[in-house]
C-alpha cells in the first residue's frame, strides 16, 4: 500500500486574498444596511446633534442681555453650535457596540466566522463599514449644527463664519471625533461582547470616568485630559487656548485615535484566543 503525500492547501496570492477581503467588505455593508437599528442609530446621531446644538444657541440669544460681559467675551459660538456632539457620541458608540455585539447576542457570529475563519478580518471589514456612514452623518449633522446655530446667534451679532480661522477645523473635527467614537465603541463591543457590558463600559468610559478624574485632587486631576471624551473634544474648541488643563486640538484627536486603536488592537487579540 503507498502513502499518499498530504495535500498542502495553497497560500493566498495578493489577488486572491484582496478579493477574499472584498467579499468581506461587501458582506459587513450589507449586514449594516438591512439592520433596521443601525439607521435609527444615525438618525439619533443627526437630530440630537442638530437639534441640541440649536437648542443651546437659542437659549444663549434668550439670556444675552442678562449675561455679565465676561461671559460673553468667553462664549464660544462654534462650541455652543456643536454641543450636540455630547448626544451624538453616545449614539456613534452604542452604533459601534451593536455592529458586532448584535451578532454575538443571536449567534450569527458562529457563522461569520465558519465562513471568514481570519476572524481579525471580519473584525477590520466592520470598521470599514462603520466608518463611511458614521463620518458622512456625522459631519452633515455638524455642518447644519453649525449654520443653524450661528443663524441663532447672529441675532445678536455674536455668530461666527465657517471661513473664519480654526472654525473650519472645529466643525470638520466634530464629524471626525464621531467617527472615531464609534470604531472606539466597536473595539469596546468586540472585548465584551455583551451589547449591556459593552455600552456601560462605553458610557463609563466616555460620560462618568471624567466626572470622577475631575473630582479627584491635583495631580490626578490633571490626567483628565487624556480620557477618550475629554481628548478628542479638544478638536473642536476654538477660543479655549491649549494649556495645562487641555490638550492641543490635533493632540488630543490624536490621543482619541490612540484610545479606539488600542481597545481594536484588544478586541482583536480577544477574537483570536477566545471561542465566538
Amino acid at each position: 500500500m503507498t502513502t499518499l503525500p498530504p495535500t498542502v492547501a495553497p497560500a493566498l496570492t495578493g489577488d486572491v486574498a484582496a478579493s477574499k477581503l472584498g467579499d468581506v467588505l461587501r458582506c459587513e455593508r450589507t449586514k449594516f444596511r438591512t439592520v433596521a437599528s443601525s439607521w435609527w442609530t444615525l438618525l439619533t446621531v443627526l437630530v440630537g446633534t442638530i437639534a441640541v446644538g440649536l437648542i443651546t444657541c437659542w437659549a444663549v440669544v434668550a439670556h444675552w442681555d442678562q449675561m455679565s460681559l465676561a461671559e460673553k467675551a468667553a462664549l464660544d459660538p462654534t462650541f455652543k453650535s456643536l454641543i450636540g456632539l455630547f448626544i451624538g457620541q453616545v449614539a456613534v458608540g452604542i452604533l459601534g457596540v451593536l455592529a458586532i455585539t448584535s451578532e454575538y447576542a443571536t449567534g450569527m457570529i458562529r457563522t461569520t466566522f465558519a465562513a471568514v475563519p481570519r476572524r481579525r478580518a471580519v473584525l477590520a471589514a466592520k470598521a470599514a463599514a462603520l466608518v463611511v456612514p458614521a463620518f458622512v452623518v456625522s459631519t452633515i449633522g455638524c455642518v447644519l449644527a453649525f449654520l443653524g446655530g450661528q443663524a441663532i446667534l447672529n441675532t445678536k451679532s455674536v455668530g461666527v463664519s465657517i471661513t473664519d480661522p480654526t472654525v473650519l477645523r472645529a466643525v470638520l473635527g466634530g464629524g471626525l471625533y464621531l467617527t472615531v467614537m464609534a470604531l472606539f465603541g466597536l473595539g469596546v463591543g468586540a472585548i465584551f461582547r455583551r451589547t449591556a457590558g459593552a455600552i456601560a463600559a462605553f458610557i463609563g468610559l466616555v460620560l462618568v470616568l471624567p466626572t470622577i478624574v475631575m473630582q479627584l485632587p491635583s495631580p490626578l486631576r490633571d490626567y483628565a485630559k487624556y480620557l477618550p471624551a475629554n481628548a478628542g473634544q479638544a478638536v473642536l474648541s476654538v477660543k479655549s487656548a491649549a494649556g495645562s488643563a487641555h490638550l492641543a486640538p490635533w493632540i488630543g484627536f490624536a490621543v482619541l485615535c490612540a484610545w479606539a486603536a488600542a481597545a481594536l488592537g484588544v478586541a482583536a487579540w480577544r477574537i483570536t484566543h477566545r471561542d465566538a
